[in-house]
């Protein structure tokens, strides 16, 4: 029974198992988001932005717990080389990391002395760097973060070396640019535009980004693809290059040419995704007020050796 499947590609046929079923975890949220797999905690971090808390999933004994409230209405989240889960906090308008000791610390809150729009999604590059998304959602209405006025007069994607201390607009021409992720070779950057929550008409859209030689600057390439349903948020690409992208209804699966493989359909509207488990084949998936998961036949790009997984 394939039913959870749509497979409109043989390419995303080896991606699938059979006989893997999609399971909702949890549900009781308001709007679940950026998932995050925590390798040595065997668990799994999530967002619920309007109640402003991080639940967490125990692997081990599949139970839910609250991990944080009071957490800046948390927003995307992404691991460092060092394990620290790096979060773009919408109320604080801010990019935050959790230390090894278990406190927040705040990474960047401002661009040429004027305060961040609220950072949306956020990736960590093989170099360190910190690369996110700014869009003006978190201070937009109270329900995802406070309403805030703009003070940068643009949402833009930007670079932060934290060596040094610089922070960059890399890319200045997109709406309301939201989730974002790095090929596998960390040639292309891929952000998705969910400007037309904004703009009536604006393509819905995730682009392509090619890294210059220098590894810190963007030149516009192409749109890899097109939304028919709702917006593509958050997403994340395996280690053969495919995109498997949130929607209104489904995990939509892009070949790196940009086609169409296949969906995982979700019966609400899909925010986000991330690889999880200890072999890194089960697709966490965030959607509205609940959490969901499936085991595929894929793992994520950027992965390191892990047991059981040959390169």
């Amino acid at each position: 029974d394939m039913s959870d499947y749509e497979i409109l590609d043989d390419r995303f046929q080896k991606l699938t198992i059979g006989h893997a079923k999609l399971e909702r975890l949890w549900t009781g949220s308001r709007w679940a988001e950026g998932p995050v797999y925590i390798p040595a905690a065997r668990h799994l971090l999530w967002s619920d932005i309007p109640n402003d808390r991080l639940l967490r999933y125990d692997e081990g004994d599949g139970s839910v717990s609250v991990f944080e409230t009071q957490c800046n209405s948390q927003n995307g989240h992404t691991l460092d080389a060092e394990g620290r889960v790096v979060a773009c906090e919408h109320s604080a308008r801010r990019i935050s990391r959790l230390e090894h000791d278990g406190h927040w610390r705040s990474l960047i809150e401002t661009v040429n002395g004027k305060r961040l729009n609220s950072p949306n999604d956020v990736v960590v590059k093989s170099d360190g760097t910190i690369w996110f998304t700014d869009p003006v959602y978190g201070i937009d209405s109270h329900y995802q973060g406070m309403i805030a006025r703009p003070e940068i007069g643009g949402s833009h994607v930007y670079r932060f070396d934290e060596a040094s201390g610089a922070v960059s607009a890399v890319i200045t021409d997109l709406i309301q640019p939201n989730g974002l992720a790095f090929s596998p070779d960390e040639s292309i950057l891929y952000v998705s535009d969910t400007g037309a929550s904004h703009v009536q008409g604006l393509p819905r859209a995730i682009k392509i980004y090619d890294v210059a030689e220098d590894g810190r600057s963007l030149r516009p390439r192409a749109t890899l693809a097109e939304c028919e349903a709702g917006f593509f948020d958050g997403f994340r690409v395996d280690r053969d290059g495919n995109i498997w992208a949130s929607s209104a209804d489904a995990v939509r699966v892009y070949a790196p040419d940009g086609t169409l493989i296949g969906r995982i359909l979700v019966p609400e509207i899909v925010s986000n995704l991330c690889f999880g488990g200890p072999k890194r084949n089960r697709l966490y998936i965030t959607a509205q007020t609940s959490l969901y998961s499936i085991y595929v036949n894929a793992h994520p790009a950027g992965l390191g050796p892990v047991a059981g997984i040959s390169q």
